[in-house]
């Protein structure tokens, strides 16, 4: 095996990543080696080779892209950061389906057998955490302060808990592409009210949650063992509508908060995470959620917080000690 300083960075995003671009600067700044690729240049651009059971290791096989060939054996560690699987939109609906479900299956299967290697963050860990219920659950199980909330499709259940808790706000379980009149169109976290609850709720379960009476809003950035913490002030419900009317501040979160968002990580194996809180007028942070791959580039931008060295330095090191 090739010594340490030699191995590459697997690096798996798509063309146009600013936030993959400060942390490969970062990387080669510190001359270490990387491979960049995304899996819907499969074909001309992207070639995979994998062996199973014919040798010592577990895995043996290469990736091979337009500048460089990569040694699976070899990976230092992957960043896993917001790659975008093919389509074939050349091919008819059927082959489409099928060539687009052995690439996700085959590619990432080949590149998720890598047990070796340091993920930020492993794919399918990553998913198992993206379920805002479970996350909801895990939360409150660590001792952090979760909004009441509930997850429903009856409407009876959802003009009930209203009642209970005056204002409520509604936020999409998971964010989905959407378009209206061919304008893409995004969830927010949105005030509601009970006479706009129908029979419609039952088509889905809704997600419902008690308003909390906050001053200021927390992105906190976990690499590794590194807790970077940002208050977001903007005096708007959900703080993405307008970039423009957001002022930040570096703060050092609560000890006992520090700890259960690492712990937090650590129950469903990420390296990586973006915590939304909020804080209310008493100072006592809630908890939001997690995007096990948020965005972080603006914030590094706004505040000098070094958040891509703590990304290269994890990924040339190659574990999280």
């Amino acid at each position: 095996m090739a010594a340490t300083e030699e191995r590459p960075v697997l690096v798996a995003t798509e063309a146009d990543d600013i936030t993959a671009d400060m942390v490969i600067t970062q990387l080669n700044r510190r001359s270490v080696p990387v491979v960049r690729f995304n899996p819907a240049d499969i074909g001309a651009d992207l070639t995979v080779s994998a062996r199973f059971g014919t040798c010592p290791v577990s895995v043996a096989g290469r990736v091979d892209t337009p500048s460089r060939t990569m040694d699976l054996a070899e990976v230092r560690s992957v960043y896993w950061r917001r790659p975008v699987w093919p389509a074939f939109q050349h091919l008819e609906d059927n082959d489409a389906r099928f060539a687009a479900a052995q690439v996700r299956y085959g590619l990432g299967g080949i590149l998720y057998s890598l047990d070796g290697p340091l993920w930020i963050n492993q794919p399918q860990r990553s998913a198992a955490a993206d379920y805002k219920p479970t996350q909801l659950a895990v939360a409150q199980r660590l001792g952090l302060t979760v909004p009441p909330t509930l997850v429903t499709n009856d409407p009876s259940e959802a003009r009930a808990f209203m009642a209970d808790h005056g204002r409520v706000i509604f936020k999409t379980l998971r964010w989905t592409r959407y378009e209206r009149n061919d304008a893409p169109v995004t969830g927010w976290a949105e005030p509601v009210t009970a006479d706009e609850i129908d029979e419609s709720v039952r088509v889905t379960p809704h997600l419902f949650q008690a308003r909390v009476d906050k001053v200021a809003d927390v992105r906190v950035l976990v690499v590794g063992r590194r807790v970077f913490a940002v208050r977001i002030d903007s005096g708007l419900l959900d703080w993405r509508k307008d970039y423009s009317a957001l002022s930040y501040t570096v703060v050092d979160l609560p000890a006992q908060v520090g700890r259960a968002l690492l712990t937090y990580l650590d129950h469903f194996g990420l390296v990586s995470g973006s915590f939304d809180l909020a804080v209310d007028r008493a100072g006592d942070y809630w908890w939001l959620e997690l995007n096990p791959n948020g965005q972080w580039g603006w914030l590094e931008e706004s505040t000098g917080l070094e958040m891509s060295a703590a990304f290269a330095d994890l990924l040339t090191r190659g574990d999280t000690s």
